[in-house]
């Protein structure tokens, strides 16, 4: 089997506009590759003793109905993601269209990453963030080797959903929002 990864088109076999896949470094080429497939930003965010912690990804996708899991991946060189692996309940919220400066301090190495955004606590400690298109509140399931990051697989306790919230949307590397189509 061949893949582009491994056999390079020549570059006028190339459709207007493609990069072969011997262009670019590999680990660029392939951080390129995928930023491709659109995805949504999810806060994971816990309150540890007196503060909330919280981290943002774009690795999440829901996993099963029975029982209910989704999955998320942290890299291995975070440091907030042990801190929030070790809590009983983490919140997840799908960030909203208007949370891409929140999305930023989340992503921030130091600081304060929830800048003065207003978000509430569960009973087990879940973090969730006000005016997200969905909270989830969680307890992990389990933990798998990813290569370079950790994926988690966390089991669903609770749901709220808000069906009226345009997501935040990463796609190319660029936060974006979801437009509706216009009327004709």
């Amino acid at each position: 089997m061949t893949t582009a990864a491994t056999t390079a088109l020549p570059t006028d076999a190339l459709p207007t506009g493609a990069l072969p896949s011997d262009a670019l470094p590999r680990d660029l080429a392939l951080r390129r590759a995928f930023s491709v497939y659109p995805t949504g930003v999810v806060a994971l965010a816990a309150q540890i003793e007196d503060r909330a912690v919280g981290m943002a990804v774009n690795s999440f996708t829901s996993i099963s109905l029975e029982p209910a899991l989704v999955a998320i991946s942290a890299a291995r060189t975070s440091k907030t993601w042990p801190v929030l692996r070790a809590v009983p309940e983490l919140g997840m919220s799908v960030l909203a269209a208007h949370h891409e400066p929140l999305s930023r301090s989340l992503s921030a190495r130091e600081g304060d990453r929830f800048g003065g955004h207003e978000w509430q606590r569960t009973e087990g400690g879940a973090v969730l963030i006000a005016d997200a298109a969905l909270w989830l509140t969680c307890r992990l399931h389990s933990t798998f080797d990813g290569g370079d990051h950790e994926i988690a697989l966390y089991e669903i306790a609770d749901v709220t959903l808000f069906d009226d919230v345009e997501p935040l949307v990463f796609h190319q590397s660029r936060y974006r929002s979801i437009a509706a189509p216009e009327s004709a």
